[in-house]
């Protein structure tokens, strides 16, 4: 049976750095503390919490004072810095440099001083990317969560439209095509493909992957949302597509009369999670004396 990890899953360059960076200061011995979980797969939080990274809320990070905080790739709301400078709190700013040009746009938008202006972005409600965006704008910013809600809109006023580093392209293209069909002929309408590349190609490449073998095991932590995009675009090329945290919950029986196993997952998989995988299928599959 061949076993096959998929190359392009993995850490996107955003994760890898903020992990390379706690890594860096967890070295030093001195306390770290992370502003909400470091990346959404669980074993890998494990293992830095074994190095020493203490998760704490928003609520736990109002009460430090003097205290070593890493702000994850997802980045934050202006408010994180206001309350870093009030405590004496010193910030190790892991945010993606992606993310990070995205805030800077849109608070130059926001800025400018057009109240006629809606800023729209299209993201998922609550994630930590598009609560950072959205406090660039002081709460004001219009949050689509997918294509459908673009009916909300005011189509008389301007309109400025950007995404979440990791929506799908797709969803992005149906936003501002009904815009460009709906908005008034008094009003300007502009769009920024703010999409992350690197994350917006996993999708054609993990259809292509999945389509490759008999089938499918997408390592992924449960609280990942880019994870569930992947996973389902894998199932419908795929159905014999499993979903899995760890080696422990996979059930061998899914391998009968399977000639190719393909391993791959989210940009919060780490890759040393889906070689795991990997040899404890090796493991078991192997001949007893």
């Amino acid at each position: 049976m061949i076993i096959e990890i998929d190359q392009e899953s993995g850490f996107c360059f955003g994760v890898t750095r903020a992990i390379r960076k706690a890594e860096e200061e967890l070295q030093k011995g001195q306390t770290l503390y992370c502003l909400g979980d470091i990346v959404h797969n669980g074993k890998e939080c494990d293992r830095l919490k074994k190095l020493g990274l203490i998760t704490i809320d928003h609520e736990q990070y109002e009460q430090l004072q003097g205290a070593k905080v890493l702000l994850r790739a997802h980045g934050e709301p202006p408010g994180t810095y206001l309350k870093a400078r009030e405590n004496q709190i010193d910030i190790i700013d892991a945010t993606c440099p992606v993310v990070l040009h995205l805030q800077e746009r849109i608070k130059k938008e926001y800025q400018s001083n057009n109240p006629q202006r809606q800023i729209v972005i299209f993201g998922k409600n609550g994630h930590a990317e598009v609560l950072g965006l959205v406090g660039q704008t002081e709460g004001t910013a219009i949050v689509l969560e997918s294509p459908e809600e673009v009916t909300k809109l005011d189509f008389t006023r301007d309109i400025s439209l950007y995404s979440q580093t990791t929506k799908p392209l797709d969803g992005f293209r149906k936003i501002v095509e009904y815009i460009e069909a709906h908005i008034a002929p008094q009003a300007t309408f502009k769009y920024y493909d703010t999409i992350c590349r690197q994350v917006a190609n996993r999708m054609p490449n993990i259809r292509k992957f999945a389509a490759r073998h008999d089938v499918i095991l997408f390592v992924c932590g449960k609280k990942s949302s880019n994870g569930r995009v992947l996973y389902n675009e894998c199932c419908a090329v795929n159905p014999n597509t499993h979903l899995i945290d760890a080696a422990q919950e996979i059930d061998m029986d899914w391998f009968r009369d399977c000639a190719s196993v393909g391993i791959c997952g989210a940009t919060s998989t780490p890759k040393w999670l889906m070689e795991e995988c990997k040899s404890y299928i090796e493991s078991a599959s192997a001949p007893q004396d």
